[in-house]
């Protein structure tokens, strides 16, 4: 027999195209419609219904960049349609259809609608590919609604990279961007409908199968002869001939050892990226509102959602939409994943912040639908740390899910189902959807490539599918779910059903009960960019996270010293801020400017509560009087005064730089530093032991600026090609000794730098504060320090511990992770000597090896990346001033390390005309290893005193902990404080001032609850 199959797959392609698609709809009736633009930003409905309203017309342009226009929609059903009895033909539908522009670029990054009633309730949204409203067709055929077109710009989801203003409403323009083409009634037929559903779902099926199989031959001869059965001229009518000829070409079931999807409907909606987080809130409205529309036009579907930061969003804004939600939850059909506040980044949030995600998510879910979610829902962040087993674990988490790292550059990851054992050797049972995508179409492509890539065939047989427009949300379309449907059992093709991440999880824990392990973080070959994109906003971050541990700290010991109204609201909203700006697209910096100027103006209001909290707390536990207090809400005792508490400080001064001809020379008795005529350091010296810590023939805190071009995603990504130009910032216009430091000035392209390098009294931290006035474009800028230490690793601080990576590139493992993450430091050390290089506001670094000039071996070279300068998605990225601290740390041990960082970020305060002479620290640690991470009241409103701490050299220790105030009961908790399993508690000697004693093991986290 002669091959037609390559013949039939074109002809069908044509009939899909030219006959089916057409007649879903067997007739049109255009609609009235007016409009009004809203003048600014968004208004509410009954603003919107207030308006003067204009006729338009297909064919009108509408819709400035960032615009909101509205559509007043009026008409009706025509008679024609109605048979004698006035009903529409058996197999019909009535529905609105609106076209409002739609471009080729991807639903949910152009223009948006929300359909709302006459009454002021929102309906559903209307998005490309998604575009029919049967709501909007009251039940007498009448049609009267509002629509909500959001005329938002299409910023690159084409992704050619190029920099463009509309990312910006003062740089956007004004001039519309959208043509209305048409808003119309239109009458679907639901056979033709299904016989569309039927062939798209065996021609695609035929298109992955062998085609010397019998079972393709089958699947194209039924479809050529159903192609023949149905009448081109009359597709309504012959469509159930068609239908019934490839009925027996569905019916043959999935073979038995077939890999099984459980498809879980699912729109990722990124809390901000290329539109604002205002645009964000309209998103999730008109996501959530289609998805209920489906569940009631499909009794299948099964929706997933993360972010509680999303739900309380409908909560504030859509309340209607919300108790719709809140029924649909009840059912278990619309189902809260994650517990986590947003998606966040993993990377940079700090350790107590990656918690307060927990805290936050889970408190809401549980307060608002009494659901405990048991998953962590990150299909797309951008790597993972190795210290979210634990934390997750430590908020009830059972399950851990992402597809991300499928995006790796350079190594395939060996599996789809393993445990993932963090730093702590908690264990996590973890998924990654072997679809390789969190916004499936159910398309038999995806379907068939899920089941070839799946990596544990033998040992496991399901994996989860989440379908749905994602990204700029969209989510399950009604065409996905007559997909799944059709997919159930299907020779050929893997099994799909509807289900839940709950019941995968169970089901594929139960399969697969000893699953191989993965040790470590997470780490994604891409996107290395973002530890250093947008300095601003991750200085803000930064920041706000140790005014958050301060404003918490100081109001806990006014409200149990004093009595003090405890400021939770205030608190709870300051959190919630910082935690939305963990969200994965705007911590890492890859977000258009609108949502990075937002994200700055939030953090200048955050710093403001949090000062406000601050100074009140610690003025009403000073009292009025004459003394001078020092408050240290670090964990480390520091210049006379002990940590966590306020005391007259140790009088200390900087160390005045001696003159010498080659330089300068700072020595405080610890350390002897000299710096050159250049402004760089030629020698820095531990004089305890002797040890020079820069290599012979190199200098340190070396600025280095090299190209940066990526080959995509220029926010995103660092490239290893950055390394094959660099310019190294030796000349200097100025290097002067001034007072207690070395000034140097220097000026590069555009751009001009001061730094300051000082070294305190007593100290073995050299510091470096960094002026700099950024004007580069593509450029990198890096800060580097030569050391002296042999050693094949480098120790990175991650949350609530440190991570150990290679400085080789044996594998290609180790050559791939050419930047990494690190959080206040990084240590580099041989046995009995190491340096620190601690910092305020970086995150980016990498860590080489070369060979010493003389005398053989290999040196360190530790770089941090200070500051870039991409052009999409923000062309304007860190332009201006910039101010940034740095520290180099000689003879530094690992809890040295640990010290510094929290004193480089935690700054004391000075407390004057203060009546007390101290006050004391609500909790005291015994060992120096065991670091108090937040001080807090309990949730609930009870007035326990919440301690979090963390074990932090890697060692098992034990310690007690006192109190400085009474309690009557000590309580090991989760994360969301309630009573959990003593795992570290040994021993509790209970009386005014309780003391408990500790045993932890290396990095573990402890959550102490006191009742007072």
């Amino acid at each position: 027999m002669h091959d037609r199959s390559t013949l039939a797959a074109l002809r069908v392609d044509r009939f899909i195209r030219e006959r089916l698609l057409p007649a879903v709809h067997r007739d049109a009736h255009p609609l009235e419609v007016t409009c009004w633009e809203a003048p600014g930003e968004p208004v509410t409905f009954a603003e919107a219904a207030a308006g003067e309203y204009r006729p338009i017309s297909a064919g009108e342009a509408w819709g400035r960049p960032w615009g909101t226009t509205w559509f007043r929609v009026t008409g009706a059903v025509p008679d024609r349609w109605r048979g004698a009895d006035g009903a529409l033909p058996a197999g019909t539908r009535a529905e609105l259809v609106a076209d409002l522009g739609f471009t080729i670029g991807q639903p949910g990054f152009q223009c948006e609608a929300m359909v709302w009633s006459p009454d002021g309730r929102p309906v559903r949204g209307i998005a490309p590919l998604n575009n029919a409203v049967i709501e909007a067709v009251g039940a007498d055929g009448a049609v009267d609604v509002y629509i909500e077109g959001a005329s938002n710009p299409d910023v690159g989801s084409l992704f050619t990279f190029a920099p463009t203003p509309v990312g910006d409403p003062l740089t956007a323009g004004t001039d519309p961007v959208y043509r209305l083409r048409h808003v119309d009634v239109r009458l679907r037929d639901l056979e033709v409908a299904g016989l569309l559903a039927d062939t798209v779902a065996l021609h695609g099926l035929a298109a992955q199968l062998d085609p010397a199989s019998p079972r393709q031959a089958d699947i194209v001869a039924a479809l050529e002869r159903m192609i023949d059965a149905v009448d081109p001229h009359d597709v309504a009518g012959t469509a159930t001939a068609g239908r019934a000829v490839l009925a027996p070409a569905l019916a043959r079931p999935a073979a038995a050892s077939a890999h099984t999807l459980h498809a879980v409907g699912h729109a990722h909606i990124d809390s901000a990226w290329l539109w604002p987080v205002r645009e964000t809130v309209r998103k999730v409205a008109r996501t959530f509102s289609n998805v209920l529309s489906l569940m009631d036009e499909d009794p299948g579907v099964v929706f997933a959602a993360s972010s509680a930061q999303q739900y309380a969003w409908m909560k504030e804004y859509y309340p209607d939409l919300f108790e719709r939600i809140r029924a649909r939850v009840a059912e278990g059909r619309f189902v809260p994943v994650g517990g986590m506040w947003v998606e966040s980044d993993t990377n940079m949030p700090g350790g107590e912040a990656l918690a307060r995600q927990f805290v936050a998510g889970k408190g809401f879910f549980l307060r608002e639908f009494g659901i405990d979610t048991r998953e962590v829902w990150l299909p797309d962040s951008f790597g993972y740390t190795g210290a979210m087993p634990q934390v997750a674990a430590a908020a009830g988490a059972r399950w851990f899910l992402t597809q991300k790292i499928s995006w790796n550059e350079t190594n395939r990851f060996p599996h789809h189902t393993f445990q993932w054992e963090g730093i702590d050797g908690t264990r996590l049972f973890t998924h990654f959807p072997p679809v390789d995508t969190y916004n499936s179409t159910v398309s038999a492509a995806e379907l068939a490539y899920a089941e070839r890539n799946y990596a544990d065939k033998g040992r496991g047989t399901v994996s989860l599918l989440p379908y749905g427009y994602g990204d700029g949300g969209g989510g399950p379309t009604r065409e996905m779910a007559a997909a799944v449907a059709r997919a159930q059992s299907l020779e050929g093709s893997p099994r799909v059903v509807h289900s839940s991440p709950r019941r995968f999880f169970e089901t594929a824990e139960a399969e697969y009960p000893d699953p191989e392990v993965w040790v470590g973080e997470l780490y994604l070959e891409f996107h290395r960019g973002t530890y250093t994109s947008q300095l601003r906003t991750k200085q803000g971050n930064r920041r706000s996270e140790h005014l958050l541990r301060e404003a918490e700290l100081w109001a806990t010991a006014a409200t149990v010293h004093t009595g003090a109204e405890y400021p939770a609201e205030r608190l709870s909203r300051a959190w919630e801020t910082v935690l939305l700006q963990q969200f994965h697209d705007i911590l890492p910096g890859s977000s258009i400017a609108w949502v990075h100027r937002d994200a700055e103006r939030n953090y200048v209001h955050v710093a403001r509560e949090l000062e406000d909290i601050i100074d009140a707390s610690l003025r009403r536990l000073a009292g009025d009087g004459a003394h001078t207090l020092t408050a240290n809400a670090a964990p480390h005792a520091r210049r006379g005064v002990p940590a966590l508490s306020a005391a007259p400080r140790t009088a200390t001064a900087g160390t005045v730089p001696r003159a010498e001809a080659a330089g300068w020379v700072l020595d405080n008795g610890v350390v002897r530093v000299v710096i050159d005529r250049r402004g760089l350091v030629t020698s820095a010296v531990d004089l305890a032991t002797g040890r020079e810590c820069i290599p012979p023939d190199a200098a340190g805190g070396l600025l280095q600026l090299h190209r940066d071009t990526p080959t995509q995603w220029d926010a995103w990504d660092v490239d290893v090609h950055y390394r094959a130009t660099v310019m190294e910032l030796t000349d200097a216009d100025r290097v002067v000794a001034v007072e207690d430091a070395v000034v140097v000035e220097r000026s590069f392209g555009d751009s001009r730098i001061v730094q300051r390098i000082s070294l305190e009294a007593g100290s073995r931290t050299v510091e470096f504060a960094f002026e700099l006035d950024w004007h580069e474009t593509q450029k990198l800028l890096k800060l580097a320090f030569p050391i002296d230490v042999h050693t094949d690793r480098a120790t990175s601080e991650i949350q609530f511990g440190h991570i150990d990576r290679a400085t080789h590139t044996n594998t290609s493992w180790d050559t791939a992770r050419f930047e990494t993450v690190a959080h206040r430091w990084v240590r580099v050390a041989e046995p009995d000597f190491g340096v620190a290089v601690v910092n305020d506001s970086t995150y980016g670094h990498d860590i080489t090896r070369a060979p010493r000039s003389t005398g053989g071996g290999t040196v360190s070279i530790v770089r941090l990346s200070l500051i870039r300068a991409a052009l999409f998605p923000d062309p304007t990225q860190d332009q201006g001033a910039h101010a940034l601290r740095v520290g180099l740390v000689i003879g530094a041990e690992v809890a040295d390390a640990v010290a510094e960082g929290y004193r480089m970020n935690l700054p004391e305060r000075v407390v004057t005309g203060a009546a007390a002479t101290d006050i004391p620290p609500l909790v005291s640690v015994s060992a120096p290893g065991v670091v108090v991470e937040a001080v807090k009241l309990a949730e609930d409103g009870s007035g326990d005193v919440v301690v979090r701490l963390y074990e932090a050299l890697g060692r098992r220790t034990t310690a007690s902990l006192s109190t400085g105030f009474a309690a009557t009961a000590v309580t090991e908790t989760d994360l969301l404080e309630r009573e959990s399993t003593a795992s570290a508690v040994v021993d509790v000697q209970m009386g005014e001032r309780p003391e408990a004693t500790l045993q932890l093991r290396p990095f573990q986290l402890v959550t102490l609850r006191f009742a007072r």
